[in-house]
């Protein structure tokens, strides 16, 4: 019970450090932003004003209010701060304006991806008595995020800008892909902040909507066990697969499971097991959680 409480403890303080640092950002950071824009038009400091402020306050709410949703905001909006501190460096901000707005930006950051906050803000959206143990990201799926948010981001950050300054054709086209990025983009990622082991007094369920394409459930009658995977194994890959350790479930008898739907498999590929491997951030506080309601540890 205390590694739980410590756990706990441990989730609330790295929100705490990135709600704090968010606020450095707007205390001190915002002197970049007017001196990237000293001098230019009146359209284009109200651009930029707008523009900051929106998403620095979207951020802070979430952080106030967590919740999965407020995760992938978080996750999504905070990370912009890196185009704005670089376009504020090239813009002209002295650099001593742009270490106060890239420091504390950069601590806020490595508070909000922690698996402390991501566990705290999963867990805060449960219903009843169910623990909510957030998953890794699957290496190829994560990157594939990454890669497409390094894409999207600088569109939304400076297309609007390029608007401002009567850049129209640049400016438009930037903004669109923005746009599209908000529209399309984000509900993809925000299946990201929905992969989770959770334990009920029935047994387990992991929801995933990334690797599979309904709730696997297994019932406490079920459940043979659980333990770090071994090297070894022969239990079904449930992870992505994802980087890092991987626990091994144990289950008394077949259950099924169907992966998501993919060009190659556009009905999904169901698969039998007595055995699966899943991928908690922190593994050892699930066996521990598993543990307290009466999971075998194998």
């Amino acid at each position: 019970m205390a590694s739980v409480d410590i756990t706990a403890l441990s989730a609330r303080s790295a929100a705490w450090v990135a709600r704090v640092a968010w606020i450095f950002v707007a205390v001190f950071g915002g002197a970049a932003l007017q001196g990237a824009v000293a001098g230019r038009s009146d359209v284009v400091r109200w651009t930029t004003a707008i523009g900051g402020w929106a998403p620095w306050g979207a951020v802070m709410l979430t952080l106030a209010i967590p919740s999965v949703r407020s995760l992938t905001i978080a996750r999504v909006v905070a990370p912009l701060a890196l185009p704005v501190t670089i376009g504020a460096a090239v813009g002209g901000a002295e650099a001593i304006e742009v270490a106060t707005l890239a420091l504390p930006a950069g601590i806020a950051l490595f508070a909000i991806f922690t698996a402390d906050v991501g566990r705290q803000f999963v867990q805060a959206s449960s219903y009843g008595d169910e623990e909510r143990l957030p998953l890794r990201f699957p290496v190829a799926a994560g990157t594939a995020a990454i890669v497409t948010w390094v894409m999207w981001a600088p569109s939304i950050v400076f297309g609007p800008l390029l608007l401002a300054a009567k850049s129209y054709l640049f400016g438009g086209l930037l903004s669109a892909i923005g746009l599209a990025g908000l529209i399309l983009l984000v509900p993809r990622w925000h299946r990201f902040s929905r992969r989770w082991l959770v334990l009920v007094p029935a047994g387990l369920v992991v929801h995933d909507p990334v690797v599979l394409a309904d709730t696997l459930m297994v019932r406490s009658d079920q459940l043979g066990g659980m333990r770090l995977a071994p090297v070894d194994t022969e239990a079904a890959d449930l992870t992505g697969p994802a980087s890092g350790y991987a626990l091994e479930v144990q289950s008394l008898e077949t259950v099924t499971t169907v992966f998501a739907f993919t060009p190659q498999d556009p009905g999904g590929k169901a698969i039998h097991m007595t055995g699966f491997l899943i991928s908690p951030s922190r593994p050892g506080e699930a066996l521990a959680a598993a543990a307290n309601r009466g999971i075998p540890l194998l």
